[in-house]
This record gives structure tokens, sequence and C-alpha cells, in this order.
């Protein structure tokens, strides 16, 4: 992959992107976390977005061990998680993250525990995806950085 062209790079980059926000992955929040990212900050965006990775792990534990629990009944302190969850993942433009927990969310406003399961489930395969297709554009944006200050001698044959 060290090999590839930084044009081409550049271009299977933003195909990702386009994937995303097609899908609904992405909202325009991203672009504009993106906007914030320059020279003196190169890293800005995978920084953040590592920093949301490491919180969101904990929050999705944090609702899997209190759906776990035999007598729930603390709804409150999920809407709490789910908030946070909610407010970091509109934050980066994950929008179907955000959707599931808005989802989630009613259930737990409603007290609905196999509701609140299935919103759980739903949220840890929405995140998945978020964070392994997020994964797979900061390795090609990676592998761009060094493509763009690697130069390879040309093959002649």
């Amino acid at each position: 992959m060290l090999g590839w062209g930084v044009e081409f790079l550049r271009a299977e980059m933003n195909r990702l992107l386009a994937l995303l926000f097609h899908q609904g992955v992405l909202d325009e929040q991203f672009l504009q976390l993106q906007q914030l990212q320059d020279e003196s900050s190169p890293n800005f965006v995978s920084e953040v977005i590592t920093i949301y990775f490491h919180e969101s792990e904990k929050l999705l534990r944090n609702l899997r061990l209190l759906l776990m629990e035999r007598e729930l009944s603390d709804y409150k302190k999920m809407e709490i998680h789910l908030n946070q969850m909610m407010g970091s993942s509109s934050s980066i433009g994950a929008k179907r993250v955000r959707n599931v927990c808005v989802a989630f969310r009613a259930a737990s406003e409603q007290n609905n525990h196999a509701g609140c399961l299935r919103a759980l489930e739903l949220l840890e395969h929405e995140y998945c995806y978020l964070k392994n297709k997020l994964h797979e554009l900061f390795q090609m944006e990676q592998q761009r950085a060094l493509a763009s200050v690697v130069r390879y001698p040309a093959r002649h044959n």
C-alpha cells in the first residue's frame, strides 16, 4: 500500500467519506471537525476520534452493565450515559450512532427493558461499523501522508 500514489489514496479517502455520508453514518459535523485540522495540529481529527472511541467504550460498557442487572430500576442513570453518548456522537458527526441513542433513550424513558436490549445491540453494531470505517479512513490518511513524503525511484523494466 505504501507504493500507492498520493492522488490515488486521496481519491480512496474521498470515496470512503462519500459512502459514509451516503449511508448516513456521518453528517456535516464531521466535515466541520476536519476543517479544524491544519499544519499546527495535523492529527487533530484522529486525536478527537480516539478520545471519542475511548469514552464511548466506557459508556457502552456501563449501559451493558445496567441492562444486565436483574432488578433494573435505574433508567435515569442509563439516560445520563445515553445523553453523553448522543452529545459526543453529535460533536464528531456520527449521525447513525446518535440516531440509535435517541431511540434507545426513548425506550429507557418508557422503562422498556426489551426495547433497551434491542437498542443496545443496534448501538453496538453501529458503533463498531463507525469505528472500523474511521479506522480504515485514518489508515489511508497515514499512508497518504507517508506517500507524500517518501519518493520512490522509478522502475525501469
